[in-house]
């Protein structure tokens, strides 16, 4: 990597957002990078919209700021492109990975993409409940952020998953989660 990513989210309190950016920048770490990721909160609720950040670099970062103009964008709840600007400040070939079992032309056409940007969905919701029984979608979201970022391998996602929620939860949440990883990986289409 030559030139710093930067990856904005969206989500919603209660939904593993700000857990996917920090896992996924231990991703980043442990492959090498320098990497932030830090949460931007409104009201504190479980249900608010919630915004989170991560920058990587191979060099060292300086900067302490919002991400104004992401290269990817991360929709954890689809239902926050009705209310929500996700394409603000995106650049001209961002990628959004947006949660929804939708076609990403369907979701295309509701972004206003333009032709240059990519979009991706995965339905993270569905492949949680499936793995592990709750509908957070931040490890299948880390999964398919690490397929289309391409700065982390699909195993150092999975190593540092296994580390962060290795001191938290029974090993039958970790294998789930684990499994979600992969299925984002996996299950994530472009359109």
């Amino acid at each position: 990597m030559e030139k710093m990513l930067e990856i904005r989210w969206h989500g919603r309190g209660g939904q593993g957002t700000v857990t996917a950016a920090k896992v996924f920048a231990d991703a980043c770490l442990s492959g090498g990078n320098y990497v932030q990721a830090f949460p931007e909160y409104g009201p504190e609720r479980s249900g608010a919209p919630l915004r989170a950040y991560n920058r990587v670099s191979s060099k060292e970062l300086r900067m302490h700021c919002p991400v104004l103009k992401p290269g990817i964008v991360v929709i954890a709840d689809a239902t926050l492109l009705d209310g929500v600007n996700v394409t603000d400040g995106a650049v001209d070939n961002a990628a959004f990975i947006v949660n929804s079992s939708k076609d990403p032309k369907e979701i295309r056409e509701k972004l206003k993409a333009k032709p240059t940007q990519k979009v991706f969905t995965v339905d993270a919701t569905k492949i949680a409940i499936e793995c592990f029984g709750r509908p957070m979608p931040n490890s299948p979201l880390v999964g398919s952020l690490s397929k289309i970022s391409s700065v982390v391998s699909l195993q150092q996602a999975l190593d540092d998953v296994q580390k962060s929620f290795g001191k938290k939860f029974s090993q039958k949440i970790i294998d789930g989660n684990l499994e979600a990883v992969r299925r984002g990986y996996e299950e994530v289409k472009e359109g």
